[in-house]
């Protein structure tokens, strides 16, 4: 029992957003990672609809939960554990994960955990950098999320510092894109056209910087008006829209922000280790700029690639084998989506007088999956 117990096998599963994410993780090692995404069917709307994002989960989710397990080489009767995202996101793309878990743990007789998505995103991680130091700071940054979190323990400790007050980073990178005519999702574009503008071209604002601003606190929500109406006033003056300086100077606006206000959490906190996560953090600029702070601060900077970054499977699978690891409580059968899930919440345990494995129901113990 002790070798399971070091290195449980996990399966798990996100539905957050518009990504159906399936991993499979043995301790700290990652087996398989199997997504499926419905970003082109909301492209047209320049957004992410809930109903579509909801069905295109429905569809998606044994296909891929079936991939995932082919591309681990295990069989779903190896399993130590079912991990799923019980929020926050959108509640019916959620609903359509938790109700997968659910369905999956009964019928295998296996232990369900109910995750926190933002609790995930810092421990995937530990896929590619081994064991996350306590404490870790982590700074979050995607389309619903800009967040700085102090984790002294991923699985019951995490502490938030600061959010975003208003729009969250991945939402202005998407609005400016659409101003600029660049597609949506607006991350990835803007980085690429960014790289070829000059970030000092235009003096974009730096929201919440002032002494009196909250330390932690974010808010893109001035940066994207002003530069909305930067590009207007040339448009109505009949002049071209420099794209690549205009990139440029917006996401050095953020970067700069993100950076500055993650440092210093550190140095506030005497914390040494700084992590990034989210799908912002796949952002090029953003990698550059922390790396660049963190070693003048002395601070040690931990980024996973790009791919585990935005949303997947193995972020949850990563920390309900540590929920696993660490015997944390297994999750009720009552066990419910939660669209705004506090990140002091790691996970959704069982009632009190539920221990680690008792919720499995006697008569899944016969196995009712083949």
């Amino acid at each position: 029992m002790a070798s399971t117990r070091d290195e449980p096998l996990v399966l798990g599963i996100e539905t957050s957003c518009d990504e159906t994410g399936v991993g499979i993780v043995r301790g700290t090692t990652l087996l398989a990672d199997a997504v499926a995404s419905s970003v082109d069917e909301h492209a047209r709307f320049g957004g992410v609809v809930p109903e579509v994002a909801s069905r295109a989960h429905l569809e998606a989710m044994v296909p891929t939960i079936d991939r995932a397990l082919k591309e681990a080489g295990v069989t779903a009767k190896d399993l130590d554990g079912i991990a799923v995202t019980a929020g926050p996101g959108l509640a019916g793309a959620l609903l359509v994960g938790v109700s997968a878990a659910k369905a999956y743990a009964y019928a295998l007789g296996k232990p369900l955990y109910g995750v926190n998505h933002l609790a995930s995103h810092i421990c995937v991680d530990q896929l590619e950098h081994g064991p996350l130091p306590e404490p870790t700071m982590a700074l979050l940054v995607s389309g619903g999320h800009s967040s700085l979190l102090l984790s002294e323990d991923i699985t019951s400790d995490v502490r938030p510092l600061g959010s975003t007050i208003d729009d969250a980073a991945g939402e202005a990178f998407d609005k400016i894109a659409r101003v600029l005519n660049l597609g949506f999702p607006g991350g990835p574009v803007i980085d690429r056209y960014a790289r070829e503008g000059d970030p000092n071209a235009i003096a974009f604002p730096r929201g919440l910087t002032g002494p009196r601003d909250a330390a932690y606190d974010f808010s893109f929500s001035g940066l994207k008006t002003s530069v909305a109406r930067w590009i207007e006033a040339k448009r109505a003056a009949g002049e071209e829209v420099p794209v690549r300086d205009v990139s440029a100077s917006f996401q050095e606006a953020v970067v700069d922000v993100l950076t500055r206000k993650a440092v210093r959490a550190c140095k506030d906190e005497g914390v040494a280790h700084l992590m990034i996560g989210g799908g912002v953090a796949a952002n090029s600029r953003l990698r550059a700029l922390a790396q660049e702070r963190c070693e003048k601060a002395g601070i040690r900077l931990r980024v996973p690639r790009p791919k585990l970054c935005t949303d997947n499977g193995a972020m949850v699978a990563a920390l309900g084998a540590e929920m696993v690891a660490r015997d944390r409580a297994a999750s009720s059968w009552d066990l419910s989506a939660d669209s705004s899930l506090p990140v002091t919440e790691p996970h959704v345990p069982g009632h009190a007088h539920t221990h680690s494995h008792d919720h499995v129901h006697e008569v899944s113990k016969e196995n009712l999956y083949s």
